[in-house]
């Protein structure tokens, strides 16, 4: 299947089941939004939300964030990862808020980075879910569940897969791909054990495919090595059969 008939595929099948996709953290506004997302690199989005009520009643803006510690932020996040360099990053991205960016969040991509805590997978989700901006976000979801439905191609790192999605699919449902590839990566295609057995696009996910074929060349030749493995038997048991009766004989005459 060339890639760009698996990119088709792709997009008609989420289309029609997931048509309005959204990210599972709870927020209010952008800022919020901005806090939960970099509280959330390397956790779970329902660790998040546990964490950010209590943190947003604190701190409802960012001028409430930019003076305060990273000793108080902590004791609102201490149960996600990371909790110290979270807090630290909080902070700080509190302060550039109020001092560079008059407490607004910024729409361009390269503005958010410059936050403390802000990286580029970041950056795209609040440019792409705030302002409806043509960008994607490549988290460790997307990054498996892209290479393994073959959107990508020898695709190393987060920046070659967002430049190769960016490449195929079109730019008005980048944001909400993103979510496609969360959602089915965080339920479905699991990454130690991915769910194949309950999985609707198996028809044209090279993942299954592959290994699919591979297990039964694999069952093939395992089934090939026990009959060889059986028929040597059976003779060995003949032949010292044949050689006992022999002996037999022998001994009687």
């Amino acid at each position: 299947m060339l890639k760009a008939e698996r990119y088709r595929h792709f997009v008609e099948h989420f289309s029609k089941q997931q048509p309005n996709p959204v990210t599972e953290l709870h927020y209010n506004n952008p800022f919020q939004l901005l806090v939960a997302v970099i509280l959330s690199a390397q956790c779970t989005d329902k660790r998040i939300n546990q964490v950010t009520p209590a943190l947003f009643e604190r701190f409802p803006t960012p001028e409430d964030l930019a003076v305060s510690t990273p000793e108080e932020v902590f004791t609102y996040i201490r149960s996600v990862s990371y909790p110290n360099n979270k807090a630290k990053h909080l902070v700080g991205m509190g302060k550039m808020l109020v001092e560079v960016f008059h407490s607004q969040v910024p729409a361009g991509i390269d503005d958010l980075q410059k936050m403390p805590g802000v990286g580029r997978k970041t950056a795209n989700v609040i440019a792409s879910v705030v302002f409806d901006a043509p960008a994607i976000a490549v988290d460790t979801h997307v990054f498996r569940v892209s290479n393994r439905i073959g959107l990508t191609t020898n695709a190393r790192t987060p920046l070659a897969v967002e430049k190769q999605l960016t490449e195929y699919l079109p730019q008005n449902i980048l944001g909400v791909a993103h979510h496609w590839l969360i959602l089915h990566g965080r339920y479905i295609c699991v990454a130690r054990s991915p769910k194949c057995e309950i999985c609707p696009i198996t028809w044209f996910c090279k993942y299954y495919e592959r290994n699919n074929t591979e297990a039964a060349l694999l069952r093939a030749e395992a089934a090939k090595i026990k009959k060889a493995k059986e028929a040597k038997k059976k003779k060995a048991l003949n032949t010292i059969t044949k050689e006992l009766k022999k002996r037999s004989v022998d001994k009687d005459i």
